[in-house]
């Protein structure tokens, strides 16, 4: 969080030239692990969302453990999920990219494997003889060795709902699909969704629809222009990290603060 805060405190100066260089070289840095000629080997054993996610997904074997816990929450600060992940995001299977987009939702090292995000499951006992075997080998296939079959997915009895609701074409009809269901767990996600930037959230689904049509390099261009938009230009940014990392107060004031309020063609405007 402590790269979000200087970044805020930046905008709030209005100082564009170290939110530029922060954005550039962290996209390049996620364009040069997608682009590296060697098998990139990410073990997730705890905590990894936004920025540890552009680390891990975008080149060879995946592996969690049985701590491993994965997120984009980034419409929690009115940002959007960044770090190259408009492009994996819709290539999930179903409408698991969107849910987990514009939810935040949090994935365990199995949710993660069935998602897509992941490769392979290890439980953490076997992660010091995997890390072993791949420094003795050089071998990243080695993993396969180590590797065993996850447990059911925590998603898997609402993968349907998912599907239904998470493809329709704008937030507010994944809202209505969520409340015509009308079950527990869907309304849950209403509860989130109603908690987050409205703004964030539109620009989010946007950002995926075209990131489905896009490679790798396109998503992130797209995703470092957003940033001089989102950061610079919009207040609620500034708002989310204020009310999430500064004051974590869990109270944001969002303008606009409804999704009923959103201009769409504003939205759009926002892109290249």
């Amino acid at each position: 969080g402590g790269d979000v805060r200087a970044v805020r405190q930046a905008a709030i100066e209005g100082n564009r030239a170290p939110v530029e260089a922060f954005f550039t070289e962290e996209y390049a840095v996620n364009e040069g692990i997608a682009l590296f000629g060697k098998p990139w080997v990410s073990i997730i054993d705890g905590i990894c969302m936004g920025g540890g996610i552009g680390l891990a997904i975008h080149n060879g074997p995946r592996v969690v453990s049985e701590h491993a816990l994965l997120a984009m929450p980034e419409t929690a600060i009115a940002l959007f999920p960044d770090v190259g992940t408009s492009h994996i995001l819709p290539r999930l299977p179903g409408a698991l990219g969107t849910w987990l987009a514009l939810t935040g939702a949090r994935l365990n090292g199995a949710d993660a494997v069935h998602a897509g995000l992941a490769t392979h499951y290890v439980p953490r006992e076997k992660l010091a003889a995997l890390r072993a075997a791949l420094v003795e080998t050089g071998d990243a296939a080695v993993v396969d060795r180590f590797a065993e079959a996850p447990p059911a997915a925590s998603f898997a009895p609402h993968r349907a709902l998912i599907d239904r609701a998470f493809s329709q074409p704008s937030v507010l009809d994944i809202i209505r699909a969520l409340e015509a269901d009308g079950g527990e767990w869907a309304m849950s996600q209403v509860k989130v969704l109603r908690r987050m930037s409205p703004t964030s959230l539109c620009v989010s689904l946007e950002l995926l629809k075209r990131g489905a049509a896009l490679d790798l390099r396109g998503c992130l261009d797209e995703e470092l222009h957003l940033t001089r938009v989102v950061v610079h230009d919009h207040p609620d940014f500034r708002e989310g990290v204020r009310s999430v990392l500064v004051d974590k107060d869990g109270n944001p004031s969002w303008t606009p603060a409804t999704l009923e309020e959103v201009d769409h063609a504003a939205i759009r405007a926002m892109f290249r």
